[in-house]
């Protein structure tokens, strides 16, 4: 079976990037093994990183632990030793049995793989700067250095994506612009290309900007092209998160590539691309 890693449209390619490492709905956020097979099949993949007690990161979407694990407590008051030693929860909450991975284990597995030259891992900053010590910051840089050629370090915090990106030159960064309020606020007063503006002044070395699909089809509906903005500005836009390949699924995913959206972060990569792709 072709891996679902991107869909073509008039000429334009949008890859399709795993949610939280899943190709299908039913998988285990993070499992070992499919984060493999998207590195092998040159598939663009999101990697969540909460910060430990000691510094380093947790290949995690949530704050607390039993959200997602079968340990307890917040990550960030959580010892490496403590996190490395949770178990990773099924979508169904049952203990997979496998481990939660720092970052540095993470790194080893992208060296080990064999990764396709097009594969990319999005590490998604869960924390801001003054979180990171200088300390944490040099252990990042140590561990993805060699391997940051697949990867793009990405977050809400800009400065926090820009000191960290600076412990491993060539490291390709992101921005999202979306979070607290600020998708809310410019959806109420209609000022999308101020919006863009911002975004771009904020993060000017940023190659990708993540946008909220509500978001991209407010601005479309108010006769504003927030991607094709953000296209004349030399950059590329993921639009996230398209969760099923239902009906509604695959009309939003349809409106998105007749956008020319370059990435669509989804749920069901397997759904979209057997029905669109």
């Amino acid at each position: 079976m072709t891996a679902p890693i991107a869909i073509t449209r008039n000429g334009h390619k949008t890859l399709l990037k795993w949610h939280c490492g899943k190709r299908f709905p039913a998988d285990t956020p993070f499992s070992r093994a499919r984060i493999a097979e998207g590195l092998k099949a040159g598939a663009s993949s999101e990697i969540d990183l909460q910060l430990t007690a000691d510094g380093s990161m947790a290949v995690l979407h949530d704050a607390l632990l039993e959200h997602s694990t079968t340990g307890i407590g917040p990550v960030a008051t959580a010892s490496d030793d403590e996190v490395r030693a949770a178990r990773l929860l099924d979508r169904q909450g049952r203990d997979t049995g496998e481990n939660v991975m720092l970052f540095d284990d993470l790194a080893r597995l992208v060296a080990e793989t064999g990764a396709d030259d097009a594969a990319i891992l999005q590490l998604d900053l869960k924390a801001g700067l003054d979180a990171f010590s200088p300390e944490s910051i040099a252990r990042f840089g140590e561990a993805v250095r060699p391997v940051a050629r697949h990867m793009i370090l990405s977050g809400g915090d800009a400065a926090a994506v820009r000191r960290l990106s600076q412990s491993a030159p060539g490291l390709s960064t992101g921005y999202d612009p979306c979070l607290d309020g600020a998708m809310e606020t410019v959806m109420a007063n209609g000022r999308y290309a101020e919006f863009v503006a911002a975004a771009l002044d904020t993060a000017p070395g940023a190659r990708m900007f993540y946008l909220h699909f509500e978001l991209v089809f407010a601005a479309a509906d108010a006769g504003f092209d927030m991607i094709a903005a953000f296209h004349t500005a030399g950059r590329t836009v993921d639009a996230w998160t398209i969760r099923s390949s239902d009906t509604e699924g695959l009309a939003r995913t349809e409106r998105l590539l007749a956008l020319k959206a370059d990435q669509i972060t989804t749920d069901d990569a397997d759904g979209l691309f057997a029905a669109l792709g």
